[in-house]
């Protein structure tokens, strides 16, 4: 069992979330805002802490800073978001943050996130303390996983490393790249279906492609065989 502390402003989000933790055994402590969450923090020194980025009064980012600046950023920190952007999900990776999860958070993904934040909890401090570089799961209801700052499966025909250590566009980049190829080689270089899977017109997902670098017969390729 581990103290989990959630922060989120939306009463239903906390109210599911403390039910889908406590019955698997977790005490959960909730808080609305970031003055109830320094409070919590202090009081219960939470084993991991899942933290809205967009809150009323001073939003996830910021108390993340905050955390790391006042050497409180101990724990396993997890952002959640409907609305977040890659560029806050590095940014908060870059301030400490372990992962972060896309609204609406499916049962499943929650589960494994919190899972895996406690499990590297304990090895955390030390990696931060030795200047490594951080890592950040990002969890999305409409994608795998993909790691940032270690290695990460592509499917059969690549894998692709994102270090943090570079300017935001080249990373991003890279991690767009990444995202395209992983869903090409998933849906056997099928354009309509990766269209569908991305949520872009074929005409701009081409372009991308295209801007990206993309091989558009990497999937094809990799179903050859079959």
């Amino acid at each position: 069992m581990a103290n989990i502390l959630v922060v989120d402003d939306e009463l239903g989000i906390r109210d599911l979330l403390w039910e889908i933790l406590n019955d698997e055994g977790h005490a959960v402590e909730v808080a609305e805002n970031a003055a109830q969450a320094r409070a919590a923090r202090l009081r219960e020194s939470p084993d991991l802490v899942l933290l809205d980025i967009w809150m009323p009064d001073t939003d996830g980012v910021t108390l993340l800073k905050e955390w790391s600046a006042t050497g409180q950023l101990t724990m396993p920190v997890i952002m959640m978001s409907g609305h977040a952007t890659i560029d806050t999900a590095v940014e908060a990776t870059k301030i400490g943050a372990m992962a972060f999860l896309e609204k609406p958070i499916t049962l499943q993904k929650l589960l494994k996130a919190v899972e895996q934040g406690l499990a590297k909890g304990s090895s955390r401090p030390a990696a931060v303390a030795a200047g490594r570089p951080t890592e950040l799961v990002i969890e999305s209801a409409a994608s795998s996983m993909l790691t940032v700052g270690a290695p990460v499966e592509l499917g059969p025909q690549a894998q692709q490393n994102f270090m943090l250590d570079k300017p935001l566009r080249e990373a991003r980049d890279e991690f767009e790249k990444a995202y395209f190829e992983y869903h090409l080689a998933r849906e056997s270089g099928s354009m309509t279906r990766v269209a569908e899977k991305t949520g872009l017109e074929r005409t701009h997902l081409y372009r991308k492609l295209k801007q990206l670098g993309v091989d558009l017969s990497r999937g094809k390729r990799g179903t050859a065989g079959n």
